[in-house]
């Protein structure tokens, strides 16, 4: 299964696995621009504790579902 990934940034293994237990989640990703998806990711690999991480993967999950396109309150990636 081919998820796509953002502009700068890979897909982590991590967010990966959630997207491809939920199928609703996953069209969601799909549906938002890779710019969009970009930011998500960088979002969550600014992270720097794991339990941090992991909660903002399921902020995504919880985001994405409920039709919020780019992560709240952050200022972009700064990789792009």
């Amino acid at each position: 299964m081919t998820i796509s990934a953002g502009v700068v940034h890979d897909l982590p293994d991590d967010l990966k696995s959630v997207l491809k237990s939920d199928a609703d989640m996953l069209a969601a990703w799909e549906d938002i621009t890779p710019l969009a998806r970009n930011e998500w990711i960088c979002w969550i690999l600014d992270a720097k504790k794991g339990d941090t991480r992991a909660r903002r993967i399921e902020r995504t999950q919880h985001d994405l579902l409920n039709g919020k396109r780019r992560p709240c309150c952050w200022p972009g990636c700064k990789h792009r």
